[in-house]
């Protein structure tokens, strides 16, 4: 028998929307061009949809009058034309699924399109086989009734209740997502999915996963408990959110039911939308289609949600395997640790290459751990695919790739900014703001600023409180940064990072009992049990004791090593070649710069062992790195203006040319205080050019000048932590008073050095010039 068809000839599905009236297809309002026969195919399948059209049929209606033409070949290229207009294929339809040898069915699920008046659709005779189920098949029919009954009461109930809007407080709690099809390849999947296309919402904000952690932890509840309906009510009320947000799957024969309810925190249903789809690969189409339901339904505007609407499939990947991977590594990431998460991301990566968060979020994940190199492949990828992301996402992999590939801060500051203003409702981009794209140009009262803007917007956001401690160091208000410190710990926020700054901060006041805790607290995490050693070591060079520093290093780069953190183990290595250089060890300094880059070639590594080698008088070796960095990084602020600026003075000061070494260090005085990428798990190289401009002083004979420069490093430690150039600079301010006759100040400045280098070990070549020189000062 044959279906009647429906009085309608305008369409929406996904992104597009079909006007059979003026023969137009767009995509989120812009045109796409397709020519007569394809999109009367389009119009043919819309008009029946999820029912079969044979190729009969549509060569009896669309190529009525073409007795000469190859059909077939005609027919392939019209559909093929089409699948592309709508980014389809036919390995893994969307929207249209090929029916081997009969023809072809349109298994999108469509939504209601702008109203307009009504013509009449492409008419075609379409043939529906129809059986009388058996005993077996009666159950699944009458069973399918009844969720179909349960599915209208819902929408009738719903029309009883006002329509919410959150336009001035749209937080939600995401309850776990319900799936009853005994499908686990939606576990977790629709979750995430659910996330991505709420965070599309400029309007709307999610409780962080990690904030409903730790409210459960205070409920007494375990933090990686499934939030069920009652708990996410309860998380609600405890967050002061306006709303929880329900998620559901449910087999309706062969087809599935996708539901969204949300509720008031004491559970009074606010809001509900049920969709059907046809098969499993249209149930992201479904859940993209619900979620746009209701933005409009709590008041978003249609040009809002046109602007801001990506469908998942576009927005992460149309396949649910890959999705489902990414879900899990997230969730890995957040409650146990970066590197299991690796695995399941290049699982995702590798069930589609063109999955760009996945790509994105390896990316974010190798940065996290210390693996610059990785970080830039992976992110570098991700913002090749960055068409395949939502707008939000869009930002999160543009910032990324400045920060991460391209090394230009301004530009990812940029990127930061305007997301924070597109996204008014989202503390990410503010906890990003606070991160090194400010601190890598010296601008601490941002950081600072931004980090208390991401606090206030989520306050279970650890990244913002750790900035904040760093932009307190920075600008040496040790206290305050003890104090952002401690309110991350009240609230369970501690991470390694916490750690190994509590334990600078306490090495910066004098504080040793402070170190000690630190350390202890470091033990019971393993997975960083190599960063410690290294901050011990730096600690002990700053002191002068030398070979136990040298023990402590190796130490480092052994754990770092066998953990699989290879960079980290070469930028332990050029931290160490840097203090070997500047105590005059000229062959350990060449050792470990060479030992660094067999390592590694990452930016700050390669940076490291040129300066060493370059103070340790290798300048042959140290330009060719100086080269390679300047042609791998033409828009890197800290290449540009401090590492090039800082390996170009000491070759001008090697050659005896002083006034070229300060022209060169021309270009860092803008960004000097700012802190160098050495600084993160090296944490050596803040001051470096400050350093070199008071070195070419005293070789022009300006002692004021050099003593000005020095003088620098040892009013910012915060900016220095415990690179040895703390302790070198009162030798240096020694030397240049000295210069200037003032054997006061002299005096003070080499017994302020021997003060810190007491236990120093006697052997290091600049502790026996500097005795020397005190002995004749005396």
């Amino acid at each position: 028998m044959a279906t009647q068809p429906q009085p309608r000839y305008r369409f929406a599905f996904g992104p597009f929307e079909v006007d059979g009236y003026t023969g137009q297809l767009s995509k989120s309002g812009i045109r796409i061009r397709l020519p007569g026969q394809p999109f009367q195919i389009l119009l043919a399948l819309l008009a029946h949809p999820g029912q079969l059209v044979t190729r009969q049929q549509l060569r009896d209606r669309i190529w009525r009058d073409g007795t000469n033409v190859d059909f077939e070949h005609s027919l392939n290229v019209a559909v093929n034309r089409l699948r592309r207009a709508l980014n389809d294929s036919a390995e893994s339809p969307r929207y249209i699924e090929t029916v081997p040898g009969r023809g072809y069915r349109f298994i999108g699920v469509l939504d209601e399109p702008p109203k307009l008046q009504a013509v009449p659709p492409v008419e075609l005779p379409v043939t529906v086989e129809t059986s009388r189920p058996s005993n077996g098949k009666l159950w699944v029919v009458i069973g399918a009734a009844v969720l179909l009954i349960a599915v209208i009461a819902a929408a009738l109930s719903f029309r009883s209740h006002p329509k919410p809007s959150f336009a001035e407080k749209g937080t939600l709690v995401l309850s776990s997502f319900r799936n009853t099809t005994g499908d686990p390849v939606f576990d977790d999947t629709l979750q995430q999915g659910l996330v991505v296309q709420l965070q599309q919402s400029p309007f709307l904000s999610l409780v962080s996963e990690n904030r409903v952690r730790l409210t459960l932890r205070l409920m007494g509840r375990p933090s990686g408990q499934v939030l069920t309906s009652d708990l996410a009510r309860e998380v609600c009320e405890r967050t002061g959110s306006s709303a929880v947000i329900e998620g559901s799957i449910a087999r309706l024969g062969s087809r599935y039911v996708v539901g969204l309810n949300a509720k008031s925190c004491s559970g009074e249903t606010i809001y509900v939308e049920q969709l059907q789809a046809m098969h499993k690969e249209n149930v992201l189409d479904a859940l993209s289609q619900i979620v746009r339901k209701f933005r409009q339904g709590v008041g978003e505007s249609r040009a809002v949600i046109r602007q801001h609407d990506t469908p998942l499939a576009e927005a992460t990947t149309p396949s649910l395997d890959a999705l489902k991977a990414y879900s899990t590594a997230r969730k890995v990431a957040f409650s146990a640790s970066f590197n299991s998460a690796v695995p399941l991301l290049q699982r995702a990566i590798e069930l589609d290459p063109g999955f760009a968060m996945a790509h994105a979020f390896l990316g974010r994940i190798y940065a996290d751990i210390g693996e610059s190199v990785k970080s830039a492949e992976s992110t570098r990828r991700a913002y090749e695919l960055r068409d395949r992301a939502t707008e939000h996402e869009r930002f999160f992999i543009t910032f990324s790739y400045d920060r991460q590939v391209t090394g230009n801060l301004d530009s990812a500051l940029q990127t930061a900014e305007l997301w924070a203003h597109t996204f008014p409702r989202d503390a990410e981009p503010h906890a990003l703001l606070s991160g090194f794209s400010s601190q890598g140009l010296g601008r601490y009262e941002k950081t600072i600023a931004e980090a208390g803007k991401a606090i206030a917007l989520d306050p279970d956001i650890t990244p913002a409180y750790l900035n904040l401690a760093f932009g307190y160091v920075f600008l040496n208000r040790f206290d305050e940064a003890e104090a952002a410190l401690k309110r991350a710990a009240d609230r369970q926020l501690e991470i390694p990072d916490s750690q190994i700054l509590g334990f600078y901060i306490a090495f910066l006041k004098h504080d040793e009992d402070g170190m000690n805790r630190a350390k202890l607290r470091m033990q019971a995490m393993p997975d960083e049990e190599d960063w410690m050693p290294q901050s011990e070591a730096l600690v002990a060079a700053h002191a002068g004791r030398l070979r136990w520093a040298r023990a402590l290093s190796q130490q480092a780069v052994d754990t770092a090593q066998r953990s699989g953190h290879i960079e980290r183990a070469a930028i332990y290595r050029a931290g160490s070649a840097a203090w070997e250089a500047l105590f005059g060890n000229t062959a350990k300094a060449r050792e470990n710069a060479a030992a660094a880059m067999k390592l590694s070639n990452a930016r700050d590594v390669e940076y490291g062992a040129a300066f060493a080698l370059s103070l340790a008088h290798d300048d042959a070796r140290a330009q060719v790195l100086a080269n390679d960095l300047a042609k791998r990084f033409p828009e890197d602020t800290l290449v540009q203006f401090t590492y090039l600026p800082a390996l170009n003075a000491l070759a001008s000061l090697h050659r005896g040319r002083p006034a070229e070494a300060l022209s060169a260090l021309r270009t860092n005085l803008a960004l000097e205080l700012a802190t160098p990428g050495t600084n993160f798990f090296g944490f050596f190289g803040g001051l470096y050019p400050a350093y070199l401009r008071g070195q070419s002083y005293l070789m022009l004979g300006k002692p004021n000048g050099a003593a000005l420069e020095f003088q620098k490093i040892v009013d910012h430690p915060g900016v220095v932590f415990a690179d040895p150039i703390g302790a070198l600079a009162h030798l240096e301010i020694g030397r240049a008073s000295t210069l200037a006759q003032n054997r006061a100040g002299a005096k003070a400045a080499y017994q302020k050095f021997m003060e810190l280098w007491r236990d120093a070990d006697p052997d290091i070549p600049i502790f026996k010039q500097a005795k020397a020189e005190l002995a004749r000062l005396n």
